[in-house]
């Protein structure tokens, strides 16, 4: 088993936590791992970007080749494009709707969606209104990463277990929440 996961975002949606749970459901599966992150502005809206490796056999370098992705997850759809070089041809991107227009030449959204179109495996969800309407505005991330479970490869349980575990020190109501949340993108996939 190998998997190579890109996960991209702008600082502050939590991608970094996608990449904490990712991670420990691989543990809990007695698997290796190996993450290497890129913060850039992160408490300013730049982009956050984490290699993520999960495979049976000892892994030897943390980042991922171009070409070579399995899955991209990503919090916008430009982050989604611009990883889009590192999808193995196969690969599959899940990628949230709506644009985090951070910078004043941000590209045209009918672009951007053009481009992921001609991918042969996307999944578009719209993130941020189904953790509005749930009224889980900050777990819109567990949503996404439901999404992006059956492309993972990944028990669901493992995940959900692995949200128990890595959210548990901020008590029941919020475990609950993101356990919630990641049911509701898997059932949302499209």
């Amino acid at each position: 088993m190998k998997t190579d996961i890109i996960l991209a975002g702008v600082g502050g949606q939590g991608i970094l936590s996608i990449a904490t749970i990712i991670g420990q459901a691989a543990l809990d599966q007695g698997l290796y791992i190996k993450q290497a992150e890129v913060h850039g502005m992160s408490q300013r809206g730049g982009d956050v970007q984490s290699n993520l490796r999960i495979s049976s056999n000892p892994i030897y370098s943390d980042l991922i080749a171009l070409g070579t992705a399995d899955v991209i997850i990503a919090m916008e759809p430009m982050e989604a494009l611009r990883y889009q070089p590192y999808l193995s041809k196969d690969g599959w991107v899940i990628t949230a709707t709506s644009p985090f227009v951070n910078i004043p030449n941000y590209p045209d959204i009918q672009a951007i969606n053009a481009a992921l179109n001609a991918l042969p495996h996307v999944v578009r969800i719209d993130i941020e209104s189904l953790a509005k309407a749930n009224k889980m505005p900050k777990a819109a991330n567990m949503i996404l990463l439901g999404a992006a479970a059956d492309a993972l490869g990944m028990d669901f349980e493992l995940l959900r277990q692995a949200v128990r575990t890595v959210f548990a020190a901020k008590g029941d109501a919020i475990v609950d929440m993101n356990l919630q949340a990641l049911a509701i993108g898997r059932e949302n996939k499209g």
